[in-house]
């Protein structure tokens, strides 16, 4: 049965840039996907945008294609990342110069349409409400306060730029597994109805979409994870009926077992029965996770039923101000100093006439952590460092906030000490998940190449 190797490159917009070179020189792959985008992401991106019309893209991209491109031109590897962010083809535009640079002939595509915003209005005039998914509200005021608006798209748009061609696709907003199912559609030529295979697919996507993640970091019994410092991200070997074997590189550190393996398969699984996704939705009761030799695991049997009628979209909105503020305190009697220099700050704003629509203190190295429910400490703290945080349409009072902390290093606890200066304000931006028929997104979706000469 004919198999293909798949890579994890990136499980977010920030993750180590060393672990793909390893997948690419030693994973003998023919495909690596990078899963870029959380819906913070998306929020950081949009500020990104609104300071710069050719940023929302995850600028981390420019220095992994600057590494990776040469590696994967001399061996024929194909890449799919969703690092478009809210701006795709600033992306692709940002990967073209860079291929460029190195002299590299590259196809790009670029993979539109799931930005949404420009089709709000329309949407409502057909009597679209955008129930809140969580609350069952309807999108009312908040409608004037969007920023943003993106829809989840699967996997065929990304299978269809590399039936064209393409050595470098570049997509938006999609679902985390999209990355990975998009090349096992293209190689097998899975219909869009082949239920079981497709949930496979969608698994293997799921399993490889957080990197390092399912070969040993985050893992419970990290202490049994030999060099976390060279981990090898995980690869799949699939085959054409959809199973596949995780596995790594051979010589990178790291650990990949039954374990690992399933404690990323149960990461962000709310109902086991009906994992859904733009492309089929998934029965994860039926999935086998057996051992099949050293660092190598085999998933097979998952089975699928019929894609949903719509695609979640998410919904930016400006959502007010953030201020906050830091002081640390040393032994002896850390702890009480810190509380009485989040009561000074709270003594202070309220005589300002500072309403918070939020506020938060917190104690890092006591309850940051585990807020609440942590325990009185049995003894001495060394240190403590109070945060105080609040919420507020007010950046102004956001401000007063950030001018309490500076006196209380002469006019409070005896030896507060500063790590950094204050924060400045921040703006808030809030999310806001619907539900859109399908219908009314997928025929906007749209493939472009551009190549690159040498």
């Amino acid at each position: 049965m004919r198999t293909v190797r798949i890579g994890a490159g990136q499980g977010f917009y920030g993750d180590s840039l060393l672990p793909v070179l390893d997948v690419a020189r030693y994973g003998n792959v023919k495909y690596i996907a990078f899963d870029t985008l959380a819906e913070l992401t998306l929020a950081i991106l949009q500020k990104s945008r609104r300071k710069d019309p050719d940023a929302g893209y995850t600028r981390d991209v420019i220095p992994m294609m600057r590494n990776l491109l040469p590696i994967c031109h001399e061996r024929g590897i194909r890449l799919v990342t969703n690092a478009g962010g809210i701006n795709p083809p600033a992306a692709a535009r940002a990967v073209a110069n860079v291929a460029r640079e190195l002299g590299l002939r590259t196809t790009i595509a670029t993979v539109t349409g799931d930005n949404v915003f420009d089709l709000l209005d329309d949407l409502a005039a057909k009597g679209h409400r955008f129930e809140n998914k969580e609350t069952g509200e309807v999108l009312g005021d908040v409608r004037e306060r969007i920023l943003f608006a993106s829809v989840y798209l699967g996997a065929r748009p990304i299978a269809e730029a590399l039936d064209r061609g393409a050595d470098v696709v570049i997509t938006g907003r999609t679902t985390d597994t999209a990355q990975f199912l998009g090349p096992m559609i293209h190689e097998f030529r899975w219909a869009p109805d082949d239920w079981d295979r497709l949930a496979q697919g969608i698994i293997l996507g799921h399993v490889l979409e957080c990197s390092g993640q399912a070969s040993g970091g985050n893992f419970t019994d990290w202490r049994e994870v030999p060099s976390l410092w060279t981990i090898g991200f995980p690869i799949a070997e699939v085959s054409e009926d959809g199973s596949f074997v995780v596995t790594k590189a051979e010589g990178t550190g790291g650990k990949v077992s039954v374990e690992t393996v399933k404690e990323q398969f149960l990461y962000e699984i709310h109902d086991p029965g009906a994992y859904i996704t733009p492309d089929v939705i998934c029965d994860l009761t039926t999935t086998r996770i057996e051992p099949a030799g050293p660092d190598r695991v085999r998933v097979s049997g998952t089975t699928g039923r019929p894609a949903p009628p719509t695609l979640k979209a998410l919904l930016g909105y400006s959502d007010g101000w953030c201020g906050e503020g830091y002081v640390s305190f040393s032994w002896p009697d850390a702890l009480g100093k810190a509380r009485m220099a989040e009561q000074i700050v709270r003594q202070r704003l309220e005589m300002q006439g500072v309403r918070p629509e939020e506020i938060l203190a917190e104690y890092i190295g006591y309850n940051s952590l585990w807020g609440a429910i942590a325990p009185e400490p049995k003894g001495e703290l060394n240190e403590v460092r109070l945060r105080v945080a609040i919420r507020t349409h007010s950046k102004d009072d956001c401000e007063k906030l950030s001018r309490e902390f500076p006196p209380l290093y002469l006019s409070g606890p005896q030896a507060a000490a500063a790590i950094h200066g204050t924060p400045s304000p921040r703006e808030l931006i809030g999310l806001w998940s619907t539900l859109i028929p399908r219908e009314e997104i997928e025929p906007r979706v749209r493939v472009t190449l551009e190549e690159v000469q040498a």
